[in-house]
Order: structure tokens, then sequence, then C-alpha cells
């Protein structure tokens, strides 16, 4: 248990089905420094905890996650590139936690994923979503680059959607979200799709566990991404425009509530 996020262990008779809550829901459960801190360390410790078969990744309240904490954006806007780097590190480790965990995990989205939250939903192994879920990469309205996520979400979407998603900063539908493959299935309302995960999770828990942490990383190594140097130059992008002159407009406009410079007046970024 942390202070951002809800862990929960349901003992099956084939095993322990783990789920981790983001639990802010007051902010729509937007990353902090210490979310993220939380998040990494619960991936990382279910992925050694051999009784664990499958973890859940769900938001409380009315969103899954809705992107950047509003306090985190702000201590951003003064941040050197070196603070930025560091910062965007600590991000990506945590999306590489979720990535990288033997156990395979279920993003279970309801309300908006926005901005990162998109990221959290492309991390997964595997998503599913209410009808009503809405997404967006939003990063560009803010002078930004959806930077740290793209690794993530370029494998899932593929280069022509992140051509559109990326530039335009459109909100999209459950629905499209699955016809460019962020998402696995989509449901109608939240009792639907947790019928539709627990199914899931039994067909997981039938299978091999050693299996399945291998196949993981056969997927991996037979898609021979460079992590490393994706790491490095997503983390420098971010961190540079962060400190540009056009991305501290934008977030500056963004905490401020105005439109940024670039905008037709009374247009907010997001």
């Amino acid at each position: 248990m942390g202070e951002y996020i809800q862990i929960g262990v349901e003992e099956k008779t084939s095993g322990a089905i783990a789920t981790i809550t983001l639990g802010r829901p007051e902010l729509h459960n937007a990353f902090n420094a210490q979310m993220i801190a939380e998040l990494r360390e619960a991936f990382s410790s279910f992925g050694k905890n051999s009784p664990v078969r499958a973890i859940v990744l769900r938001g409380e309240g009315k969103s899954f996650c809705a992107g950047a904490d509003l306090h985190w954006m702000r201590q951003m806007v003064d941040f050197s590139f070196e603070q930025n780097v560091a910062d965007a590190h600590t991000l990506a480790a945590m999306f590489r936690a979720i990535q990288q965990c033997p156990k395979p995990v279920i993003a279970r989205v309801h309300g908006a994923a926005f901005g990162g939250g998109v990221g959290l939903v492309a991390a997964c192994d595997m998503a599913f979503a209410t009808e009503s879920a809405t997404f967006c990469l939003s990063e560009v309205k803010l002078g930004l680059l959806p930077a740290v996520i793209s690794p993530f979400v370029i494998k899932k979407i593929g280069e022509g959607q992140a051509r559109r998603y990326f530039l335009t900063a459109e909100k999209f539908t459950a629905a499209e979200a699955h016809r460019i493959g962020l998402v696995s299935h989509v449901l109608p309302d939240e009792a639907t799709l947790d019928k539709q995960i627990e199914r899931v999770v039994d067909a997981l828990c039938a299978n091999g566990p050693e299996a399945i942490a291998q196949s993981k990383v056969l997927i991996e190594q037979m898609c021979r991404f460079d992590w490393e140097r994706a790491v490095d130059i997503t983390t420098k992008l971010i961190a540079e425009r962060r400190i540009s002159p056009e991305g501290q407009e934008g977030m500056k406009a963004f905490l401020e509530k105005r439109s940024p410079s670039w905008a037709q007046a009374g247009e907010r970024a997001i």
C-alpha cells in the first residue's frame, strides 16, 4: 500500500491476482513523482512474487489516468535541462517496469486516459476499455512531446497512427483505440468490463507462469527494440522541450488557465 496507489491481492485456486489501483481520484489519477515511484516499486515487487499470476492496473474514481499532475508540472517549469533529463529517466523507468514485468499486466480503462495515461495503457500487455472511455495524446497542445511514452505507444499503434494522434492531439474514442491497437477489447460498461477481465485472467492462470514470462521475453527479443537508446533519445528530447520557449509558454499557459500564444483566444490547451 502506497500513498497514491492501492494494492490488493486476491487468492484464486490457480494462483494470486494482484490489483494496482491509481488512488488520486480527485485529480483523475494524475501522476506525480511519488506515484511514479510507487508504481515502479509495485511492478518490480510483483514481478518477483511467484504466487502472483497476473496484475490488473486500474484507476479509482471517474478516470483511469489524466497524465501529469499540475504541481508536478509547476516544478518542471523551473527545472534545468539536467533536472528534466533525470525526471524523465524516472518516468521512463516506471513505464519500463510495467512493460518488463514477468507477469501478464492488464489495463482496466474507464473514463479519461490522457498523455501519460495512454503511456500506461500502452506499456501493459493488454488493455480492456469501456465504450465511454476517451483517449488523447495531448502533449503538443502544451508545446511538449509525448517523448517518454513514445516507444511504448508507437509499438502498440504503429507509425501511421502516431503521425496522426501525436500531431493533432485529438481526443479519440475507445472504439478508435481498439481499431488502432491500443486496447484489446471494448465493453459496454464497467460491470461487463470486469467480467471480461476475469475471463482473461482465468485463461492466463491456466498457462505455465514461466512459459508466460519467457513468452514476454521472446516477444521483446523478436521485436529487437533498443530500449537503452530509446530512453536516451526520449529523455533528452522532453528535457529540451520543457526548457524551450514554446514548452515554457505552453506549460505556463496551462497552469495559468489561459490560451498559449499560438492558439486562438479562449482556446485552452487541454
